[in-house]
């Protein structure tokens, strides 16, 4: 095992810019995931970091190495894809024993790596089958077992789960979260979905544009975004973000007054975005915020609402079942010891 050190890492393609001085620390044997949407360079950040893609300014250290200039196979990494990468030709047995072949080790080694990998990931009934007679689960623990089997310092996960059903999506998630608290080695997962990251990782880089705008476990994150697009992306349903106005320790939306019980940086007059998490909004009808039902999603648990107040979208999550139609009035009540004040120019926290 060892940390991963991200030091003002730049990535250019030419004249384009994708990735704009990185840092970040990976401290041994966390489980960091690097989360953003389709685009903002989290990908090839994790490929500067296999040595699949050469850096253009920076430095990365795993453990006390620098990397740069070496080769992905002196790297000490393993690498699981998004298209699983397995020989079709070859059986399950071959595909996880190709490495350690390719490094000439024991035959007997070989055996006992691939046959305690199996043993982790369930693929044991599976060994002597080719790839095209599994399904895309147990083609991907396949393709993690032939990560595991090289007994790496780190592994890298390149979207994993995207090309697996829901169903499996959620199941595949628990196993590779046990298997790093089995294996407890460093591992860097990358996803454009929230929902992984926030029940996966130790700690989560949120990236947008080729930068990072926030790094923090998933709850500091979800309690403390440090600006609109952290609060809008991290937490499924999005945080709400209403337009108003400071005034004397209380958010103006119209003539409603909110009152904020943080401690915040903000002036009287001061234009503001008020965010509320959709469950921390609760019907109460002495409130005076009042928004329109537009459409009811019940879940089951839960009912979601999409709702508009004085013309801007508002998102609540009911935990009790009401008799509610597209078009009725819903006076909303904010737990008040859970409101976000942002910059509505920078969309900054406004959080001292």
């Amino acid at each position: 095992m060892a940390s991963v050190s991200i030091e003002q890492v730049r990535k250019s393609f030419g004249e384009t810019a994708v990735i704009h001085g990185v840092d970040v620390q990976i401290q041994d044997g966390e489980f960091c995931v690097l989360v953003g949407p389709s685009g903002c360079g989290k990908s090839t950040l994790l490929r500067m970091i296999a040595g699949l893609e050469e850096i253009s300014a920076g430095q990365i250290r795993i453990g006390d190495r620098v990397v740069n200039d070496l080769p992905p196979k002196e790297r000490d990494i393993a690498m699981v894809f998004q298209n699983y990468a397995l020989y079709p030709h070859m059986k399950v047995r071959d595909n996880m024993a190709f490495a350690l072949m390719l490094a000439r080790q024991p035959k007997s080694e070989i055996d006992r790596r691939v046959n305690e990998a199996a043993a982790i990931l369930g693929l044991e009934p599976y060994l002597d089958r080719f790839p095209r007679q599994l399904s895309g689960g147990q083609r991907q623990r396949v393709a993690m077992g032939r990560a595991i089997v090289r007994d790496p310092q780190v592994f890298l996960f390149d979207e994993p789960l995207s090309n697996l059903d829901a169903k499996l999506r959620v199941q595949m998630r628990t196993e590779i979260k046990a298997l790093h608290q089995r294996l407890k080695t460093t591992s860097i997962y990358v996803t454009h979905d929230q929902i992984e990251a926030m029940t996966m990782a130790d700690r989560i880089v949120v990236m947008r544009d080729g930068i990072v705008e926030q790094t923090g476990s998933p709850l500091e994150l979800y309690d403390h975004p440090a600006n609109v697009f952290v609060a809008g992306f991290i937490g499924s349903p999005a945080m709400n973000l209403i337009r108003g106005t400071w005034q004397d320790g209380a958010v103006m939306i119209d003539s409603a007054r909110i009152p904020v019980r943080r401690n915040l940086r903000v002036s009287n007059g001061q234009a503001v975005l008020l965010g509320s998490r959709p469950e921390h909004l609760t019907p109460s009808d002495g409130s005076p915020l009042v928004a329109r039902v537009e459409v009811i999603e019940p879940t089951g648990a839960d009912t979601l609402l999409m709702c508009s107040l004085n013309g801007q979208p508002l998102t609540v999550v009911l935990r009790e079942r009401m008799a509610l139609a597209p078009g009725d009035l819903l006076k909303l009540a904010p737990q008040l010891d859970a409101l976000h004040v942002f910059d509505a120019d920078s969309g900054r926290s406004l959080a001292s």
